[in-house]
């Protein structure tokens, strides 16, 4: 008699590729040893299933036209914070599916429970369910925090199945997970956190969401590599994916939307650590400039764009003679592959020897900043530095550098002028291209200039 063989399916743990066999690098993500294996995932009947779960739930749907759909105009769930609010798009969306992200004890349970105590207090119900914290730690975690209300419940359970049968006995409004990672179903066969778990897991919560129109808020863990463990399909299934970043010993934290179905992405909202849990930042260009040397060389403050948010930091360089044969590069907060793009533009178009030099290129307070709207503030810190000749105070600019030595115009320069203002900067460097059109405020200086060379002569 032929022996029978149960399918078997092999999962990535970092991107989630597929693969009937096993093997030593993913043809996805090209790492090595990241293969799982799920068995009994293929041609399975029953609830592990996600595939057939879909269909059965959806039944006999009939295609319609955009005019025969209903549009629901349902008020958004408001947190009182403007902060969260701005990066959730204006508030929670009810039947929405929310990823919080970010590394061990950055905060993302103490702002989930923050969030709770105020919806709470507004008679909303909620149910907060934990999978690696007792209830007796929740509560030890939540007194620092002030009074809870009776409409906040607690539980702590792993299995999915019970935790479904809960939820639908007690129809909260929000559900928070903390973690995704520890959920497990019992017809998977396969360990908690693994691909194969995370994802049906992900994918149940998703469809009790939007039967049941309520809000859930799971709480994912990162890997050193700096996403979300599991498969990466997971922030494809969701609605909003939210990343908590910053210094864990550093008092402040920045909370980014990298997805958002019902709002703009890229948007930040900026929170300080304190014993009573996390106090939200108004002013966080404020908050990024405090402390900043005044008359120093390598120093030049310059504006970002965060989602719809100009946001001022602060960009220091040190150049140094190198002791060794080969100059040294280093960048934080910024990327280095960029930084060695506008030194070698540097050393083309201006002749500066920087070959010789060691160069660190920093944002202050430990801000990441992808956008080269920074790239102006990059040259002529680095130019400053390696002059020695300090920045005139109240000077700002923004700008991108192309590799012919031209500055390229970048998007929102009236926003970034009125900030600069606000905050009492009375000059701003700006590439040429940015004046058509632009209403400038009373009492600010412009300064629009089209090449590196006109910005060296700055310094």
């Amino acid at each position: 008699m032929a022996k029978s063989k149960s399918a078997a399916l092999f999962f990535c743990r970092e991107c989630g590729y597929e693969s009937a066999k096993w093997m030593g690098q993913c043809p996805g993500c090209r790492q090595w040893n990241t293969f799982d294996e799920a068995e009994g995932l293929v041609g399975k009947k029953g609830k592990g299933n996600s595939v057939s779960a879909i269909g059965r739930i959806s039944g006999e749907q009939k295609p319609r036209t955009i005019r025969e759909i209903e549009v629901l105009d349902e008020k958004r769930i408001s947190t009182h914070s403007r902060e969260l609010n701005r990066v959730l798009g204006g508030g929670i969306v009810p039947g929405s599916l929310v990823l919080v992200g970010g590394d061990p004890g950055i905060g993302k349970s103490t702002l989930l429970l923050q969030m709770c105590r105020v919806l709470a207090g507004d008679g909303i119900p909620l149910l907060y369910i934990s999978g690696e914290e007792s209830l007796q730690q929740i509560r030890l975690r939540a007194q620092r925090m002030g009074e809870f209300s009776d409409s906040l419940k607690l539980l702590s359970e792993t299995n999915l199945s019970l935790i479904e049968a809960v939820i639908q006995r007690e129809l909260p409004k929000v559900v928070i997970i903390d973690s995704i990672q520890t959920m497990f179903d019992e017809d998977v066969a396969s360990a908690p956190g693994s691909p194969s778990q995370v994802r049906e897991a992900t994918n149940r919560l998703l469809l009790l969401a939007k039967q049941k129109n309520i809000s859930i808020f799971i709480v994912g863990h990162v890997t050193k590599e700096g996403v979300v463990a599991g498969p990466r399909m997971l922030e494809h299934i969701v609605d909003t994916v939210l990343y908590f970043e910053g210094d864990r010993y550093a008092s402040y934290r920045l909370l980014r939307g990298v997805k958002n179905r019902f709002g703009s992405t890229n948007e930040i909202g900026v929170f300080e650590m304190k014993d009573t849990g996390l106090s939200e930042v108004s002013n966080p260009s404020e908050y990024m400039l405090a402390g900043r040397p005044v008359g120093a060389s390598g120093s030049v403050v310059a504006c970002s764009m965060e989602g719809s948010r100009p946001v001022l930091m602060e960009v220091q360089a040190l150049v140094s003679r190198t002791n060794f044969g080969m100059a040294r590069r280093t960048a934080n907060g910024v990327d280095h592959n960029r930084i060695n793009l506008l030194m070698a533009v540097l050393e083309k178009r201006l002749g500066l020897h920087l070959y010789e030099y060691d160069a660190y290129v920093n944002i202050a307070g430990g801000l990441k900043v992808a956008e080269p709207a920074i790239d102006l503030a990059v040259i002529l810190a680095i130019i400053s530095s390696f002059r020695d000749r300090a920045v005139e105070d109240g000077l700002l600019c923004f700008g991108e550098v192309g590799l012919s030595g031209e500055i390229r115009s970048v998007t929102f320069p009236e926003q970034r002028i009125r900030e600069a203002k606000k905050l009492g900067f009375s000059k701003v460097i700006l590439p040429k291209s940015c004046m058509k059109g632009l209403r400038v405020p009373d009492g600010i200086e412009l300064v629009p200039i089209g090449g590196v060379g006109e910005a060296a002569d700055l310094v």
